[in-house]
C-alpha cells in the first residue's frame, strides 16, 4: 500500500497542436531518447492523414482515439488459491494510455510490404481507427469480449 498518493506531473502541450494527447503520442513513439525524430514522424503522419482524408487531422486523431478507448477491462484478482478474470471500468487516464498505447502497437505491427515509413503505417492506423477498423480497436473489441465473457465473476470487484 502506498503512504501517499502518486503526483501526477501536467503534461506539456506539443509545439505544433497545442494538445497534451498528441505530446503522449510522440513521448510513446519515442524510442532510445529521441524525441525530435518521434515528432518528425507523427507530423509527418498527420499531413498524410490531412491529404488522404483532407479534413483535420487533429480532429481526426482525436475520434480515432475515442474509437479505441476502452470502457471495461479485466483484472486478475486472486481469491481462495484461485485466480479469477475481474471485468472493471477503465479510469479516463488510463484509457487514454492505453488507447495511445494500442494506436502504437498496431502501427508497428503493419506489415513492411505496404508501407516504408513508421508515419505511414500511423496515418494508416489512424484513419482505420476513424473508421472503426484496424488492430487498435480489434484490440478494444477482444478487451470488451473478455470483459463481457468474464461479467459472473463481476462480483469479486474490489
Amino acid at each position: 500500500m502506498r503512504s501517499k498518493p502518486a503526483i501526477i506531473r501536467p503534461v506539456i502541450p506539443d509545439s505544433v497542436y497545442g494538445s497534451p494527447l498528441i505530446s503522449k503520442l510522440i513521448n510513446g513513439v519515442m524510442q532510445d531518447g529521441k524525441k525530435s525524430v518521434a515528432a518528425a514522424q507523427v507530423y509527418k503522419c498527420f499531413d498524410l492523414i490531412r491529404s488522404q482524408t483532407g479534413s483535420d487531422p487533429l480532429a481526426g486523431f482525436l475520434t480515432a482515439l475515442e474509437n479505441i478507448k476502452p470502457q471495461m477491462e479485466v483484472r486478475s484478482r486472486r481469491i481462495g488459491g484461485a485466480a479469477y478474470q475481474v471485468p472493471s471500468p477503465v479510469r479516463g487516464p488510463r484509457r487514454d494510455a492505453l488507447a495511445i498505447r494500442w494506436l502504437i502497437i498496431a502501427a508497428r505491427e503493419r506489415s513492411n510490404s505496404q508501407f516504408h515509413t513508421f508515419a505511414e503505417k500511423l496515418s494508416a492506423e489512424i484513419i482505420d481507427a476513424l473508421n472503426n477498423a484496424g488492430g487498435a480497436v480489434k484490440k478494444k473489441n477482444d478487451t470488451h469480449r473478455m470483459a463481457e465473457a468474464n461479467k459472473a465473476f463481476a462480483h469479486f470487484r474490489w
